[in-house]
Formats: structure tokens, C-alpha cells, sequence
């Protein structure tokens, strides 16, 4: 867990400016409400939502991310209407929000812009469920949401917009079907059904602080697509919140809501969140409890008895969203694994047949764009596999299984890079050794992903296409090496992904 944090590669920085950004727009955020004279709870209101607005809109493009800001207030106020004018109303207001649970994971279907637009209305309900928010309270509460969103829109889109700078992120689309085989349905039901166990049972824990059962289960659910991802998350959104315990008790509860130490830590807090959330759920969680925990001191209720209380109900959260997954409409690690190792591997089709067309000598071709996007693949790979791969997973023979497809994989980014950068070379130039590589790669890529298993056996040898004569890679130069080194991956990945009943890293 320290490793990923203290050694994980932050290319370009990119991380650092994120988490850097996050402080500055925050800070802002929270400074601009005090000016216009609103008070703690507003400041706390506005905070959030401007954390919202800079952590959970991620559009492939500066304008989409902009226009997904600017629908931020549009989700939230009538939301955080609701859970205000419903305070006095125990049973409307746990079934408008499970209601607002359903529809925010459901909306996920509509990619990265649905994905922010739900997150953001469950967190302004949850807010008003922290803060005690009552109708009259809702004029400040409006105002402050408005200028935080404003304010850190500013700071993102105008004082430091490094993503203009940047090519787009290809945002891979979550996987699709129809009614309750779209993933993003199952998960809908199941989210809903997981809040209502925690929602019930969190109430007879504790009639003041239910709400953070179900907000355990909600962040569960974000960014997870199958049981097993699911569970490891769980798993480790409670280590996270048992070391941001009791890191509280050495530093929150010392200082105890004094201003000055509070704000310094409050800063610390965001940008840890921010600069860990990429690399490690435990990091992040652990510095979300810390930031919680600091915000309840500066609202007077801090107290090891409330710590305590916290890690009962994010048991309780947790329990809901495993009991959910195992048993209400499951969807397997296996089928959404497969589903993306499948997707990865047609990029790597992809990013070859643009490489060939660049060494073709088409200007046309831009084999970089899917570059971009088999790395995002690839990412959904990693995720989608973590609970395979866990450290807790007790089936050795799958864990192997998994660790050596995603070696593979790896290997075939590196090689798809190393091909691209190439063929990026102006003084690149084409010839029939070439052509006949980048054929075979193809067909490799196409036994896999469409042959059964007969002829995954033989991806390394399909035929050369007539006038094409294959010679030794050793006299090919550096786009034959790359091409060559695909090659042995792919007939590598045949095995592993083909051992046993044919099931994606299920059979052994």
C-alpha cells in the first residue's frame, strides 16, 4: 500500500497538478462563501460541491468537462431541496433517497457526464443528512453551492486549465446490452437494495449518523462493474477508514476544531485525496475519514465515541453492498474481465492497423489516439482483475493465471508503443516485411477475440499474405522487432486465456 502511493509513476505530473488544483480550487471555494458572510454549514456546503465539481468530472474534452460543471447546480439544488423540506419526515426522506441512489448509478449508462451528475446528487442529499439542513437553511445553502461550483470552474477552466494543453482522454464506455443485461442496471437495483439493508440496519445502530452506512455503500459502487470489484473495494474502503481512525485519534481529536491547525490539515486532506485517488481506494478512504473527522471537530461533536460509531456504520455500508452483489442480480469478474481483456485486445488491432497505414506512408493515420485508448483499456483491465490478483484471494492457480495475462498485456503496450513511436519517425519508411507483421498481428488478435480455441493454438503462425515473403526479424529494424515481440505476447496470451473450460481465467 505505501508502494503504490510513494512509488507509483506520475507521468508528467499529472497528479500532483490535480491534487495542487483541488487545494487552490477548494481553498477559494470555502474563502469566497466566508465573504459573502455565510456560515459554517454553508462554508462546509460549498466546499464540497467545489471538491465535487474537481474530482468527479471527467469528460474527454475541456468543453464537455465544462458543460458537466455547469450542470452540476442544476442536479443539486433541486436534491438538496428534498433532503432539506424531508428532514422532519423519517420515511419520505429514506425513500426519495434510495430513489436518488437508483437513478444516480443508473445514470452511469450515459458514460463519464451521468457518472458526475449522480455522484454529485447523492453527495447533495448526503450533505444535507450531515449537516442537519432544514428549509430554511436552503437559500444559504443554494448560494453557497452556486459560488463554490462558479469558483472552482474559474479556477479549472480559466487560472489553471493545464488539460488544454493535453490531448483528450478517451473515456472507455461502460459495457452495453439491453434492460437488466446492461451492467449499469444490474448495478442500479443492486446499489438501491444494498443502501436499503444499510439504510435499515445503520438507522438501528444509530438514529443520528445512519447516513454514513449508506454513503459506504454508494462509494462501494462508484467506478466498480462486477462482484469481485466490488468486494475488493469494500474491503478496502474499511482498512482505509480503520487507519483514518486512528489517525484521528492522534491528530483530529488533539486538535479539536481549532481554526488555523484545522484549515492546515483540512488543506493536507484534499490534496492527499486528490493526489491518491488514481493509485489506491485505502489511501484516498484513509484521508476522506481524516477530513471527515476534522470537519465534525470544527462542528463540535468530535469524540472517540463518534470514531467508534464511524467504523460501525462503514461496517455496516460495506455489509450491505457484499450481501448485494452475492445475491441480487450478481454480475461475475469472469464476464466483465473477459469483456474487457476482449476490448483491449481489439485496440491492439487497432493500434497496429493505424501504426501499418502511418508506415504506408497515410497521413491520415494517427496511431497515438488509440494508443491513448488501449491504455485506458488496459487500466479497466487492472481494475476489473484486482480481485484475482488480491492478496487474500485464495485460489493460487487463477491468481497466476491473471498475473500472467496481465503481464502479457503489458508487454503487448509496451511493443504497441515502442511501433507507434516508429512509425511517428518521418524518415520511417515501408516495405512488405512490414505489411505481412502487421497481418499476422491481426489475425493473432482475431483468433483470439473471435476463434475458438483451435485456433487461438496457432495464433503465432497464420498465413502470409501472397507477395508478402517473410524474412528473419533480426534484419527488419526496429518496427519489425516490435511487431515480432506482439506476435510472441499474443501467442503467449493463448494459453492463459484459453486453459481449462474456456472461460477467461476461471477454469483453472
Amino acid at each position: 500500500m505505501l508502494k503504490r502511493v510513494f512509488v507509483a509513476p506520475d507521468p508528467g505530473r499529472a497528479r500532483l497538478r490535480f491534487a495542487a488544483r483541488a487545494v487552490l480550487g477548494i481553498g477559494s471555494a470555502v474563502a469566497v462563501c466566508g465573504l459573502a458572510g455565510h456560515s459554517l454549514v454553508g462554508a462546509v456546503t460549498g466546499g464540497l460541491a467545489a471538491l465535487l465539481a474537481l474530482f468527479t468530472v471527467v469528460d474527454a474534452t475541456v468543453r464537455g468537462q465544462a458543460i458537466t460543471t455547469a450542470l452540476l447546480p442544476a442536479v443539486g439544488m433541486p436534491v438538496l431541496a428534498a433532503a432539506a423540506v424531508l428532514h422532519d419526515h423519517p420515511v419520505a426522506r429514506d425513500v426519495t433517497f434510495l430513489a436518488v441512489i437508483g437513478a444516480g448509478v443508473y445514470a452511469r449508462r450515459w458514460g463519464p457526464r451521468g457518472h458526475s451528475l449522480g455522484v454529485f446528487a447523492f453527495m447533495m442529499f448526503f450533505v444535507a443528512q450531515f449537516l442537519h439542513a432544514t428549509r430554511e437553511q436552503l437559500p444559504e445553502l443554494y448560494g453557497s453551492l452556486a459560488l463554490s461550483v462558479l469558483t472552482a470552474a474559474a479556477v479549472r477552466f480559466g487560472l489553471w486549465c493545464y488539460e488544454r494543453r493535453l490531448p483528450p482522454t478517451p473515456v472507455p464506455a461502460p459495457p452495453g446490452g439491453r434492460g437488466l443485461a446492461r451492467v449499469t442496471t444490474r448495478q442500479a437495483v443492486q446499489a438501491t437494495a444494498g443502501a436499503g439493508f444499510a439504510l435499515v440496519v445503520g438507522q438501528l445502530v444509530s438514529g443520528q449518523r445512519w447516513y454514513w452506512a449508506v454513503g459506504a455503500t454508494w462509494w462501494i459502487f462508484v467506478n466498480t462493474t462486477s462482484r469481485g470489484e466490488t468486494l475488493v473495494r469494500g474491503f478496502r474502503r474499511v482498512l482505509g477508514t480503520v487507519i483514518g481512525i486512528g489517525l484521528g485519534l492522534l491528530v483530529a481529536i488533539p486538535v479539536n476544531g481549532a481554526g488555523l491547525p484545522t484549515a492546515a490539515l483540512v488543506a493536507v486532506c484534499v490534496f492527499g485525496i486528490f493526489y491518491t485517488a488514481a493509485v489506491s481506494y485505502t489511501w484516498m478512504m484513509l484521508w476522506v475519514t481524516l477530513l471527515a473527522e476534522l470537519l465534525y471537530g470544527l462542528l463540535g461533536v468530535l469524540s472517540p465515541g463518534l470514531l467508534a460509531l464511524r467504523l460501525a456504520e462503514t461496517g455496516v455500508g460495506a455489509l450491505g453492498a457484499v450481501l448485494a452483489v452475492l445475491f441480487v442480480l450478481p454480475v461475475t469478474t469472469h464476464a466483465v474481465t473477459d469483456a474487457w481483456i476482449q476490448r483491449a485486445l481489439r485496440s491492439v488491432h487497432a493500434c497496429t492497423a493505424e501504426a501499418a497505414a502511418r508506415l504506408a506512408g497515410d497521413p491520415a493515420a494517427d496511431p497515438a489516439a488509440r494508443v491513448a485508448e488501449l491504455e485506458q483499456l488496459l487500466g479497466r483491465v487492472r481494475l476489473s482483475v484486482a480481485p484475482l490478483v488480491h492478496p487474500l484471494n485464495p485460489v493460487l492457480g487463477r491468481k497466476r493465471r491473471a498475473r500472467r495475462v496481465l503481464a502479457l498485456l503489458d508487454d503487448c503496450a509496451r511493443e504497441i508503443r515502442g511501433l507507434v513511436a516508429v512509425a511517428a519517425d518521418p524518415e520511417a519508411s515501408h516495405d512488405a516485411r512490414l505489411a505481412a507483421a502487421c497481418w499476422r498481428v491481426q489475425d493473432a488478435v482475431e483468433a483470439l477475440t473471435e476463434g475458438g480455441p483451435e485456433q487461438a493454438a496457432h495464433v503465432g503462425r497464420p498465413p502470409v499474405r501472397a507477395g508478402h515473403a517473410e524474412r528473419p526479424a533480426a534484419n527488419g529494424g526496429p518496427a519489425l522487432a516490435h511487431l515480432h515481440g506482439l506476435e510472441r505476447a499474443l501467442t503467449e496470451l493463448a494459453h492463459p486465456l484459453r486453459a481449462g473450460s474456456g472461460s477467461p481465467l476461471v477454469g483453472a
